[in-house]
């Protein structure tokens, strides 16, 4: 196992591979104790690089053999590789390997999983399979022989020959060696078939285990939409003859983008009514087409090293977004990302994990598979696209295509071809991949004989490594609305490029109320003097559906802040806002449920710390349900009405439309089972013939505290469904009084359906604790030390969820001086276990400070 001794790896050191791959060849003999790995690989000095050293990538392989050109050799072999004396010419390098996948529980490399041989190798997994130069800008095209006794072997690309104990796959296109794939085991497929629009005719499975055919037909669905929205939007075809995803159960990620060969955790693929929830059903049709749409923006066109990795994820996400989007309502999916982005990436901005979007340097790859490379990367990219328009990013997007496929490349690469096709300067755009940090854009205004001016100035608060900022290109989108709600500017792009810039609007009959930051066109923090007048009325009458959304929530932070730092009781007036809106029909049903959803408790806490107050999680979390109960009563008759409105009848079916009433009714019902004893809560969990529809009556039962035989009668229903089952551990933490978290967290580990080597299963768990601020978070600090001690048995096992885990802890020093004790208590303890892994030594290191 990798340990914290690791070096820094520095961005500004990179060199060129001294060798190329032409072709890879891999013979895998399976045993699930002792795999024998056989490769052929074809080297040739690299002209461009400076040196000639040879050194290939391997961890924990036992050498069997190694040759070159034929002859024998002896390679001198590290924990980290090999070196070996080489010709000064192409020659061929043969070695043989030994492996043990049924050991393998960092699940890296090649490993078991209930008895399935499969491969996770981004970033660094391929080294534990065989030899290699491990890197993403060494590109070669791979044959790959399986051989075993196991009816399905699959690997990247199109298939060869095959027969009794073996399969042969050819991969045409060159790849890195991070996407490489091997699958085997007893698996059935659900096939279908997909023309593209040339006309090529590629065969589809989705392969799974025996018993869960029956929930493959949406992920199916979701693939065939991806691959022609794909083709229409970004003209991009697939391939290959063939593409196949198989669901795995023990996964660190969502999903792999390997070459034609999509890799899978089994909660992102597998779904059925009965047993997937409605937003399992849209993450599941939205990681199907990130993952696919990987085909071209990061398989054809890769990283030419990890510190590049938003290059293809950034762009994938917001690829993935726009898909979603276009199968679903545009503004709920702008509003859900933003939410999910000020949840985690800008909690990452703010605290001791916060990085470019580009880091400079790691130790542990792993841990940069972040919310800031993903989802501020997406983010940055949607800016892009505002500042040269729709045109300029479709020619822009196909120059890239055309300049850069087959091609390890980087951000200079991608913002040249912004740069040549739409003759746009980017070199101060650059700076959002390398300045870390949340930009704080504060708005001042003033109005005078039909002008209006709006002064911006923006900061960036410094960050680690990075005390000092320099000014960004921010596109802001402004509307103006009239006293009387009407339109009277329609939107419009600034581009904020100084530390302060002044706008003016002409011609204006009378002051009007801005809208700013329209579609949130910027990830930034907007600092504005308003009051709640105006926020209930951009509520009622803003056009922007993303900026009416942020009115109610910012009208709802005011609200519980006040009741937070001042005592006051809940607002009247944001209670009637909130009745105008949940009346007002022409309303997506799923923004209105968005509407009633307040602001998070760790939201609030962050809130707390931006107005110079130590939050304290127990009364965020008491003053959230008092204003909870307050909506109860005060728009009962309104739910109940909406309740009985939006039920959708008939079959089960995911689509948008049916999606966006249950929404709202299980907003509803969670809202009407505080004063009705779950009496309506029962009705639904008893007459459920759909997951969502029982999972929120089993969720309101508990808000109720009426749960108790509910959830017993859920356990017995579903103790077979392991994904299903993960939303029963969930469920009980997040419900538990914040007293009695730790405790819930600590008896559900005794569960024998708990395993810790399963990381669904662990999230399930130990995420659940720390997503449950005020119970994570209680003064008695059982919740730190319950987690501190998960994760040291963890890391011994899987140090990469170990290190993501880690995170719950980052916020700590927001809080009191107590709390922060704790945390750093425990850290420490983490930090002193003896072998602790490099993953997690450095999360630990960084959250430390």
């Amino acid at each position: 196992m990798k340990d914290t001794t690791g070096a820094t790896i520095y961005l500004k050191d990179y060199t060129p591979p001294a060798y190329l791959v032409d072709d890879v060849h891999l013979t895998f003999a399976l045993a699930p104790e002792a795999t024998r790995v056989r490769s052929t690989i074809r080297f040739r000095p690299n002209p461009e690089a400076a040196g000639r050293d040879f050194f290939l990538h391997g961890e924990e392989l036992t050498l069997i053999s190694a040759s070159i050109d034929g002859t024998p050799v002896t390679p001198e072999v590290t924990p980290e590789g090999l070196t070996c004396a080489v010709p000064d010419a192409p020659f061929t390098w043969e070695s043989e390997v030994e492996i043990a996948p049924a050991r393998n529980t960092a699940l890296e490399g090649l490993y078991m999983s209930n008895g399935m041989y499969c491969t996770q190798c981004e970033a660094e997994g391929f080294r534990k399979i065989t030899y290699y130069p491990d890197r993403p800008d060494v590109m070669a095209t791979f044959t790959v022989r399986v051989e075993s006794d196991l009816p399905v072997m699959l690997s990247n690309g199109n298939p060869g020959d095959s027969g009794p104990g073996f399969a042969e796959w050819h991969d045409p296109w060159p790849k890195p060696a991070y996407l490489f794939a091997l699958v085997a085991g007893e698996l059935v497929n659900h096939p279908d078939r997909f023309t593209t629009a040339s006309g090529k005719e590629v065969e589809l499975n989705i392969w799974v285990r025996p018993g869960d055919e029956d929930k493959c037909a949406f992920g199916m669905d979701a693939l065939k939409r991806s691959m022609k929205w794909d083709e229409d939007v970004y003209g991009r075809e697939y391939d290959l003859d063939i593409f196949n995803i198989v669901a795995v159960d023990d996964f660190n990620m969502g999903a792999m983008e390997n070459k034609g060969l999509n890799v899978f955790n089994s909660s992102c693929v597998l779904a059925s009514p009965e047993t997937s929830t409605d937003m399992n059903f849209e993450r599941i049709e939205a990681i199907i087409a990130h993952e696919y749409f990987h085909n071209w923006t990061g398989n054809r066109i890769t990283c030419r090293d990890w510190f590049q990795l938003c290059l293809k994820e950034g762009l994938t996400v917001f690829r993935d977004s726009q898909f979603t989007a276009d199968m679903r309502s545009e503004p709920v999916k702008r509003i859900t990302d933003v939410i999910a982005l000020r949840a985690r990436q800008f909690r990452e901005d703010n605290g001791p994990l916060a990085h470019p979007v580009r880091p400079e340097s790691f130790q542990e790859i792993n841990n940069f598979y972040t919310a800031t490379v993903y989802e501020k990367g997406a983010e940055v990219i949607g800016m892009l696209k505002r500042l040269v328009g729709d045109e300029g990013y479709a020619t822009a997007l196909d120059l890239y295509f055309e300049r850069h496929d087959g091609q390890a490349c980087t951000i200079e690469d991608w913002l040249k071809v912004f740069e040549d096709s739409t003759g746009r300067d980017l070199t101060q755009f650059k700076r959002w991949y390398s300045q870390a940090g949340t930009p704080r854009l504060k708005v001042d205004e003033s109005y005078a004989d039909g002008t209006l001016t709006l002064t911006f100035t923006q900061e960036t608060p410094p960050t680690p490594g990075q005390p000092d900022k320099l000014a960004q290109v921010i596109p802001v989108a402004v509307g103006l609305l009239g006293p009387n709600g009407d339109e009277v500017q329609p939107t419009t792009l600034l581009e904020v490029t100084e530390a302060e810039q002044s706008f003016t609007f002409t011609g204006l009959a009378a002051k009007p109320v801005p809208s700013i930051l329209r579609g949130f066109s910027a990830p930034v923090i907007l600092q504005r003097e308003t009051d709640n007048a105006e926020r209930a009325f951009l509520l009622a009458n803003d056009t922007d559906a993303f900026n009416k959304w942020e009115a109610g929530r910012a009208l709802a932070r005011d609200v519980l802040l006040r009741m937070l730092n001042e005592g006051t009781r809940p607002d009247p007036a944001f209670l009637g806002a909130l009745s105008s809106a949940l009346a007002d029909d022409s309303l997506d049903p799923a923004f209105r449920a968005l509407v009633l959803a307040l602001p998070s408790e760790d939201d609030l806490a962050q809130a707390q710390v931006d107005a110079g107050r130590v939050p304290d999680p127990q009364a965020i979390h008491e003053a959230r349900q008092r204003m909870f109960d307050a909506m109860a009563d005060t728009l009962h008759d309104q739910l109940a009405e909406a309740y009985e409105v939006y039920q959708v009848p008939g079959d089960y079916t995911p689509g948008a439309q049916h999606t966006a009433a249950r929404a709202l009714t299980n907003v509803a019902l969670s809202l009407l089972s505080r004063r009705d004893g779950g009496k309506l809560a029962q009705a639904q969990y008893d007459s459920a013939d759909n997951m969502t529809q029982q999972l929120s009556a089993l969720s309101s039962l508990l808000i109720a505290g009426a749960g108790d035989a509910a959830l017993a009668a859920f356990e017995q229903q579903w103790k077979h469904d392991r994904l299903v089952m993960d939303k029963w551990f969930s469920l009980q933490i997040t419900h538990a009084k914040p007293a009695e978290v730790a405790e819930v967290t600590d008896r559900l580990t005794q569960h024998p359906d708990f395993s810790m080597k399963n990381p669904n299963r662990f999230r399930a768990v130990f995420g659940a604790l720390a997503m449950t601020p005020a119970g994570f978070h209680h003064a008695s600090g059982a919740g730190y030390r319950l987690m501190a001690d998960w994760l040291i048995q963890l890391d011994a096992l899987n140090p990469q969820t170990t290190a993501r885990m880690c995170s719950a802890f980052e916020t700590w020093r927001r809080y009191d001086a107590d709390r922060q004790q704790m945390i750093t208590d425990e850290l420490r303890r983490i930090a002193a276990r003896p072998g602790l892994s490099r993953d997690t030594g450095e999360m630990v290191g960084r959250i430390l400070g």
